[in-house]
């Protein structure tokens, strides 16, 4: 078996804590069980870019369960948890190249590392595989069935590939799933930055101004958070309706030259490049502090505050301090990547649950139906048996609806 990991030594911390997440993941332990006695994915070799967290070793464990073969690569460079990996490779068996703090090099050699046994089935968390494979590795599409996408921006990069007529196999956009964007954006996103933001600084948000960049699920997660914790907060946009919806839910709203001057923390959740520039950093106050929620790490100009800084140094874990030419000092999170993986441990398993019983349903479902080549939203019916499944797992009961109600909303003509 190939793999490239940190330290296999700490397979036993990396046990426990794959076991702790597992007692959060009732959906996906419910799926797992199942596929372990249909094996819907026997014949079926995965490749997977994802962040190699707990969670997504409970997910492995179950494409594994389902009799695929695995590869697994970090879709972050600091987003590995090392011990995870060395619980991969020695207790579950699986291909699995990530080492936290991987350069660029070391990460795109991962990458083809798991394309070099000739997937059928792709996972993406950003779509680096995906972009890989069109750019790189053409020789592999033919052997792909499908794949899925995890995150917004991934599915942006995706459709952009569609409308251009440039994408050659079938996608699924799981982010785009009800079960996962309105809880693991929502959810996981608002609660695991704020953690991100404060095992990285250990500051009080009481009384601060956090300035939010972007109101998406993402975005509107981490200001219900920074308020809850009385923080006051400040939304920038470029949507008009988002914006609206911004104000409307009680945040002020301004753009983000104005918002430079005033903000204490600025969190960007766009999946954009180029939001926080040069001349954002001219109007900062002493100690601003800027961390990115968004996928890829081009959301914070760090090229032009490197050029602007004087100097930089590390001050505390995954704290870089931007020493200014009139002695301000910019504070920047976990390099400016992801700051709930990289100071962090990303979602709680709980809402991860979710997301990632939608990965192992699609991956079940292309494996039982050819689809065009296109970019597939996930099945309704996929949606709401994850739904189902994790109410029953909370102990809640629903209503049905009648005869009656049934046919009253099916008709027309009934009326005033």
């Amino acid at each position: 078996m190939d793999f490239d990991i940190a330290n296999a030594e700490l397979v036993d911390r990396g046990r426990l804590r794959v076991e702790w997440a597992e007692t959060q993941m009732p959906v996906l332990r419910q799926i797992r069980e199942r596929f372990g006695v249909e094996r819907p994915l026997a014949g079926q070799r995965i490749a997977a870019c994802l962040h190699v967290t707990t969670e997504t070793a409970n997910l492995m464990s179950t494409l594994v369960a389902g009799g695929a073969e695995v590869r697994l690569c970090a879709s972050n460079p600091l987003s590995t948890q090392d011990d995870v990996a060395a619980w991969l490779v020695e207790d579950l068996g699986i291909g699995t190249f990530a080492v936290h703090g991987e350069d660029r090099d070391r990460y795109y050699r991962h990458i083809h590392a798991v394309l070099d046994f000739a997937p059928t089935i792709t996972i993406d968390d950003g779509a680096d595989v995906i972009s890989t494979l069109h750019s790189e590795r053409q020789d592999l599409i033919p052997g792909i069935v499908a794949g899925m996408e995890e995150t917004t921006t991934g599915v942006i990069r995706l459709r952009a590939m569609a409308a251009d007529g440039a994408l050659k196999y079938p996608l699924i956009a799981v982010n785009d799933a009800n079960t996962k964007r309105l809880f693991d954006n929502y959810y996981g996103t608002g609660q695991s930055t704020i953690d991100g933001i404060l095992r990285a600084t250990n500051i009080l948000l009481a009384g601060r101004n956090v300035v939010v960049c972007g109101y998406g699920q993402c975005g509107r997660g981490v200001a219900t958070r920074a308020h809850g914790m009385g923080a006051s907060v400040i939304v920038c946009e470029v949507d008009p309706l988002q914006a609206l919806q911004a104000a409307l839910d009680g945040y002020r709203v301004m753009p983000i030259s104005d918002a430079a001057a005033v903000g204490h923390v600025f969190v960007t959740v766009t999946g954009d490049c180029g939001v926080i520039r040069g001349e954002h950093f001219d109007r900062m106050q002493d100690g601003a502090i800027l961390c990115n929620s968004g996928h890829f790490d081009v959301e914070i100009d760090l090229v032009a505050l490197s050029e602007m800084a004087t100097s930089k140094r590390r001050v505390r874990h995954e704290t870089d301090e931007y020493l200014m030419p009139d002695g301000r000092r910019i504070y920047i999170l976990g390099e400016g990547r992801l700051v709930n993986l990289a100071s962090a441990e990303g979602h709680p398993a709980s809402v991860m649950d979710m997301s990632f019983a939608n990965q192992a349903l699609c991956s079940e479902y292309v494996a039982k139906n050819k689809l065009s080549v296109d970019v597939h939203t996930v099945p309704a019916e996929i949606d709401a048996e994850v739904a189902r499944l994790k109410l029953a797992s909370m102990g809640v009961r629903i209503d049905t609806l009648t005869p009656e109600q049934e046919k009253y909303l099916s008709s027309w003509q009934s009326g005033t």
